[in-house]
């Protein structure tokens, strides 16, 4: 029992650790792109995406290359639960967002062509290989490029969260700091850290209890590496920038497939477990799949559907479980 608490204190100071680490790395990069006069939109999608992605992509990597694949794709699969039906749910409850259609005919479709590729990767062998990998990454790449080539659309949303990262003193001296060097520094080195500490801690919690690593993948590690998501999302929607809300959980599921999923594979082929296939991939679809009457109904989720997404979210973790 003692080895078991050790094993836990472990895994929940690597969550916290995972988290300022997550935070630090966004505001320093923030900051710092706005020193060299980089695009409001470029940093909205893809430093503060990639920042609060990073969590889910060091855990999976070190999962990978530990040769734990299982809680590699746990924690995707759960993460991508938890973005829409706990964060958005929670998010909703705090504050209705209003949303445009834009999210829905263009975001939400890729998000699920995105998750549904899968599928076929995974079919033929129950393996994410190494080319399953680049193709991923090269999937990640080209929705990148879309972005870019989209983003006046996009500038006024993602603007708002751009300047609250930034201190005034940066903005107005447009010089790169020394200070935010660190915190990008610091902050890499404590996700580093925080993602051995989650992988240890929760194989040996996996082993002592009797329980898969999939499972802890599921629901303790995916949460916990979710942070940085739930509290972009709260800031958000309580700054009254709904997009940014959305934006983030669906950007976030994007990125956990081709980017986190792409590289772990990458590096370290992923046996797939079988049980993927016909309950975790298929609940992510389906919540997906919710979302989108959600979206579509007054483009807005009201707190009443934030509570049926967090609902669903408890009750396909129960079905899971």
């Amino acid at each position: 029992m003692p080895e078991l608490t050790g094993d836990v204190v472990l895994l929940i100071c690597g969550i916290g650790v995972l988290y300022y680490g997550a935070e630090w790395l966004v505001r320093g990069s923030a900051r710092l792109a706005a020193s060299l006069g980089v695009s409001p939109i470029v940093v909205g999608l893809t430093i503060v995406s990639f920042g609060t992605s990073a969590p889910e992509l060091v855990v999976c990597t070190v999962a990978a290359i530990g040769g734990n694949p299982d809680l590699a794709i746990g924690n995707v699969m759960g993460s991508n639960l938890a973005n829409i039906g706990l964060i958005l749910g929670l998010t909703a409850l705090v504050r209705p967002l209003e949303v445009h259609a834009r999210v829905v005919w263009r975001e939400m479709p890729l998000m699920l062509i995105i998750t549904l590729a899968l599928y076929p990767l995974i079919w033929d062998d129950l393996e994410l290989s190494r080319g399953d990998g680049v193709l991923l990454l090269m999937v990640l790449v080209a929705y990148l490029l879309f972005v870019f080539q989209s983003s006046e659309d996009e500038a006024p949303e993602s603007l708002g969260e751009y300047e609250d990262l930034m201190k005034p003193s940066d903005q107005a001296t447009q010089r790169v700091s020394l200070g935010d060097v660190g915190w990008v520094v610091v902050g890499s080195g404590c996700l580093v850290l925080g993602g051995y500490a989650i992988v240890e801690g929760a194989v040996e919690v996996a082993g002592a209890l009797g329980i898969s690593e999939i499972v802890i993948g599921l629901t303790v590690v995916a949460v916990g590496t979710s942070l940085p998501e739930l509290a972009t999302s709260m800031i958000a929607a309580m700054r009254q920038e709904a997009d940014i809300a959305v934006g983030n959980v669906i950007g976030s599921n994007i990125f956990n497939v081709a980017a986190i999923l792409g590289t772990a594979s990458f590096l370290q082929p992923l046996t797939i477990p079988e049980s993927v296939l016909y309950r975790e991939l298929p609940a992510v679809v389906l919540m997906s799949l919710l979302l989108f009457p959600v979206l579509r109904s007054g483009w807005k989720i009201r707190r009443w559907e934030g509570a049926i997404l967090l609902s669903a979210y408890f009750a396909v973790g129960v079905f899971l479980l």
